[in-house]
């Protein structure tokens, strides 16, 4: 039974559980008993191997869980001779043999048991007299990779997901991505490789410091393996939300990834992978989302450790995350002389642009552009995600760019690149068709100005265009008479003091002198005033919709007479007749 009909099988067990189940409850049970039934399906055709090789190895009096491991040939192993469909046929005792048979899973499985709590759905399930009755429903449906594939699981456990955060009010956004969307970065991030992953045996590894499920990380190998079914892609990442932690692991042992590298935890306060470095790495941060709970220690490693940590660039604002997850990620990226790294991050506008000179946004913009970081951003189609219509945006980043891109930055507005959804799914109304893909990652490719039916889509910048010199100008203070009051002391001692209420600032382009626009735009128009050269600061921006602006004549003024004319003949038309 493949998705969408298993979607639905699924969904239908909240019928049974309606009445003892709170609505925003029924994932407590639902999501463990899919990965129970999907790791039951997986290791049924190695299980009486398994369970001759076990006696084998206890006769010899030897300890049998390395043996298993391999001879189920998945990396992990359940030694019970239970399983579901063999549970339900001792209806009195399906409680404890439920929880014998998850017990009999080798160590990393009996983990991810514990992160989705299942010993106390059991106990609730059995007290209400329905756990026979879930155990039934979910051992009649097949959900080997043969018949549901691990693309197909994937995309079921999100929407699962997805419904239950809508029922209980969580943020679906923070979950998962839509497929599209990874799609379309790891064809990004993969396009100026090409070459090197489709040597026979290339080995990379990728990371996702906010795994949620796996998505990302599965889309990527997924690619890969089509591209070039000789390659191998490493997987590792981390996540915090303990269901999604649990189901990204889950996955991830059926694709014969290593567990280990799946992490469970805050990645901002504390690194799961410290130290480590990969060739690829992929993120969806929550938008927005305050670092508040996590402040104190993200603040003891900036301060502590500086440029040797994650965060030496700066500090965005509390109310806003996102800029610590791109620290996070340029923190490891393996050194351009070991062949560098690459990675792809969605982020919301305001990391774009918020930030005066010298705030911690501007200052992590800096960081970024000064020592050529950012390869392209791409302005994605509002309504694209679960959780929100606003618009959001992917950068890649690289620390080892082509000749052609060195000291620059594409920024392709591709906004208007979308196709309207059969049915919206949440605040998703819009989706990129492949064609779109496609098209995109072929403007990336070029990295050139292209410019459509006189609306520009691509445009490509010096890294400099972006910043700006605030500089502080100084009016004299005039006493009762105007004459301009002079300092008594100190050392500006002699010269005019200046008016605090008469400062102003003004922004100059960073390739632009300062005398020269100082004498130009502020002299004529305020011949007594002088820069404070001790507060000038420098900036970094990225207005990106201003790039990408065309402006649209207004209408002629007849043409809106007449429309207004039009308009104010029917409505005298009826007032008449409700006159009469």
């Amino acid at each position: 039974m493949a998705e969408p009909n298993l979607s639905s099988f699924l969904w239908s067990v909240a019928d049974l559980l309606r009445g003892d189940y709170k609505q925003s409850e029924y994932g407590k049970v639902i999501l463990p008993f899919t990965v129970l039934r999907r790791l039951d399906c997986v290791l049924a055709p190695t299980r009486a191997a398994v369970l001759a090789e076990k006696a084998l190895r206890e006769k010899r009096g030897l300890n049998p869980a390395p043996f298993l491991k391999s001879t189920s040939g998945l990396g992990f192993y359940n030694d019970s001779a239970l399983d579901l469909p063999t549970l339900i046929g001792d209806q009195d005792h399906v409680a404890e043999n439920l929880r014998a048979y998850v017990a009999a899973f080798s160590p990393e499985v009996r983990d991810i048991f514990e992160r989705f709590d299942f010993h106390t759905q059991i106990d609730r399930l059995h007290k209400s007299g329905l756990l026979y009755l879930v155990t039934e429903r979910f051992a009649h449906v097949d959900l080997h990779p043969r018949t549901v594939d691990n693309a197909q699981m994937g995309a079921v456990f999100e929407e699962l997901i997805r419904k239950f955060a809508e029922l209980s009010n969580e943020t679906a956004g923070e979950h998962f991505t839509p497929r599209e969307v990874i799609r379309l970065m790891v064809d990004l991030l993969f396009n100026e490789d090409n070459d090197a992953l489709g040597k026979p045996g290339a080995v990379r590894t990728i990371y996702d410091p906010t795994a949620g499920t796996g998505g990302m990380l599965s889309v990527a190998g997924e690619y890969l393996q089509q591209y070039n079914p000789s390659a191998r892609l490493t997987m590792f990442g981390q996540e915090l939300n303990p269901e999604s932690y649990a189901i990204c692991k889950a996955d991830m042992l059926i694709k014969g990834q290593s567990v280990d590298n799946i992490r469970f935890g805050n990645t901002l306060s504390q690194d799961g992978l410290p130290g480590q470095r990969f060739d690829y790495m992929l993120s969806n941060p929550p938008f927005g989302v305050e670092w508040k709970k996590i402040e104190k220690e993200v603040r003891r490693e900036a301060e502590q450790q500086g440029f040797n940590g994650r965060f030496g660039p700066g500090l965005p604002r509390v109310s806003d995350g996102s800029l610590l997850f791109l620290l996070h990620l340029v923190s490891k990226m393996r050194p351009a002389l070991e062949g560098g790294s690459r990675f792809g991050i969605v982020l919301n506008g305001s990391p774009l642009f918020t930030g005066a000179a010298g705030s911690g946004e501007s200052e992590i913009r800096r960081y970024m552009l000064e020592n050529d970081l950012v390869e392209a951003i791409i302005g994605l189609p509002t309504d694209m995600f679960y959780n929100t219509g606003i618009s959001t945006y992917v950068w890649i980043v690289t620390n080892h760019k082509e000749a052609k891109r060195k000291g620059r930055v594409q920024l392709i507005d591709a906004s208007g690149f979308w196709q309207k959804m059969r049915k919206s799914l949440g605040s998703k109304r819009k989706e990129l068709s492949p064609a779109h893909i496609e098209d995109i990652v072929k403007i990336f490719g070029a990295c050139q100005e292209v410019t459509r039916e006189g609306v520009p889509i691509s445009r490509v910048f010096k890294n400099e265009d972006f910043g700006y010199s605030t500089i502080t100008v100084e009016r004299p203070l005039r006493d009762e008479k105007g004459k301009v009051v002079l300092a008594t002391k100190g050392k500006g001692k002699g010269r005019p003091v200046a008016d605090a209420e008469l400062r102003d600032t003004e922004n100059v382009p960073l390739g632009e002198d300062i005398t020269a626009y100082f004498r130009r735009e502020v002299l004529p128009h305020a011949p007594d005033a002088w820069i404070d050269e001790e507060k000038t600061k420098v900036g970094y921006e990225i207005p990106f919709n201003r790039h990408f602006y065309v402006f649209k004549p207004p209408r002629a003024l007849e043409v809106i007479d007449a429309e207004l004319k039009v308009v104010t003949d029917r409505i005298v038309a009826m007032i008449g007749g409700l006159s009469q």
